[in-house]
């Protein structure tokens, strides 16, 4: 019963075989992520963006690129600035844009410093207090100039909201492009400048980021059968972490990055080890006959939460990494999934069986109470933000594979789609280091 009740996570995708081709990093030409708000903050802060001066051209692409990401959070409204065109050096009229309903107030220049080289400066203003918040300097380059405006992005956001932005993050995800074309791609946070680190004839499942950004561990099954690898977002190398007797699945990084918890069953059943991230020195943490899946760690490194049926159904459990009795963590309901926990370790995400669906929910871990945060119906593989704010899901929305983002209040709501595919299999990158 247990084996039919995961088939709606991680282990309903070990029983796929695929052939993987293995793809350098590179572009490819396909959709961009569109992203929709579907369901915005309330009491949004009101900020104005001016065009900001210097080079036309690359001014134009970093204001709407910081204007997007703002108005993307949920968190603050973006005012028409009607046309105007500042730098960070021109005086506001504070007045003016009072008037206009703005409670801050961004302006700022593109310039060229030769080389190819650009110089963007910005300056945040409170309105309501004629006063600088903020500002700051610093070079990019013409290719970089999304990059930028993403930059600016966050530095606006954290001094408004009071926690740091993640619109210079990334996301991964596997791209259903056709019956016989699995991608897995890794983009921008809004989704675009897409590329591609894998090419699969048949799905690959179970992407997850290391701490530092710079490598995703998968399953591939290319050789018939289920290997954990890890993966070179710059260089497209790649190592084999498990290839053991049997599945190799549902890796997951500890804090440091030296490590990664697997899923093998070698022994026999489905059960948690913990390996090197070259592969080597793997030890077995669970150690009873029941199928245990889905090991995510806690941010202290102490503990590895994970999905068992030990208790007669899918619940949630967490042991010591050093070993021990498992404990308990999810009692509400028969069917609780998928454990991730917050950067800060207070919260985890997990999906849950509710009313005939499977759902997105959240659980204060001191206090034990528990939020259904989604209205969808079929979710799965839910991947924080680095900052803790939204989560991100894969579901389904008219047959097709979405993903969605949520606040970790239920507040904010996005939908994210690509046009010519289905998306599945999130993950969200830590913060650039």
């Amino acid at each position: 019963m247990f084996r039919k009740v995961l088939v709606t996570s991680s282990m309903r995708r070990l029983g796929r075989l695929a052939v993987g081709v293995f793809a350098l990093w590179h572009a490819s030409a396909f959709a961009e992520l569109n992203i929709e708000i579907t369901v915005p903050g309330s009491n949004r802060i009101p900020v104005a963006i001016a065009d900001f001066g210097g080079d036309t051209a690359s001014a134009r692409i970093v204001t709407s690129v910081i204007r997007a990401d703002l108005e993307r959070s949920g968190l603050i409204k973006i005012v028409d600035p009607g046309g105007t065109t500042m730098t960070e050096t021109t005086p506001p009229s504070y007045g003016e844009w009072k008037s206009r309903g703005a409670d801050a107030l961004a302006a700022g220049s593109i310039g060229d410093v030769g080389d190819g080289r650009r110089e963007a400066r910005f300056r945040l203003y409170d309105v309501n207090k004629s006063s600088v918040l903020t500002g700051s300097a610093f070079l990019t380059s013409r290719t970089m100039l999304r990059a930028a405006g993403h930059r600016i992005a966050d530095m606006i956001y954290e001094k408004l909201i009071g926690e740091r932005g993640i619109f210079s993050t990334r996301v991964s995800y596997v791209v259903r492009v056709s019956p016989t074309r699995y991608e897995l791609q890794v983009s921008d946070a809004d989704g675009q400048n897409p590329q591609v680190a894998l090419i699969s004839r048949e799905p690959i499942i179970s992407p997850t980021w290391s701490p530092d950004g710079t490598r995703i561990a998968y399953v591939s099954f290319e050789n018939k059968k289920p290997v954990v690898y890890v993966h070179s977002l710059a260089s497209g190398k790649r190592v084999v972490v498990a290839n053991f007797k049997g599945s190799n699945s549902a890796p997951a990084w500890s804090p440091d990055g030296r490590k990664l918890a697997v899923v093998l069953s070698k022994d026999g059943g489905s059960q948690i080890f913990i390996v090197n991230a070259d592969g080597s020195g793997a030890q077995r943490l669970t150690t009873d006959s029941s199928i245990n899946t889905e090991p995510n760690f806690s941010p202290d490194g102490q503990y590895v939460y994970f999905t068992s049926d030990r208790g007669g159904s899918p619940q949630i459990y967490r042991s010591s990494v050093t070993g021990g009795d498992a404990q308990r963590v999810s009692f509400e309901g028969s069917y609780n999934v998928t454990p991730r926990l917050s950067p800060d370790g207070k919260t985890m995400a997990f999906i849950s069986r509710r009313d005939g669906g499977f759902r997105l929910s959240v659980m204060d871990l001191a206090s034990r109470q528990v939020q259904v945060l989604s209205d969808t119906h079929k979710d799965e593989s839910p991947s924080f933000s680095p900052n803790g704010r939204m989560i991100l899901i894969a579901t389904e929305a008219g047959g097709r594979g979405v993903l969605s983002a949520v606040s970790v209040d239920g507040r904010i709501k996005q939908r994210l789609t690509i046009p010519a595919g289905d998306v599945r299999e999130p993950a969200w990158s830590p913060f650039n280091q």
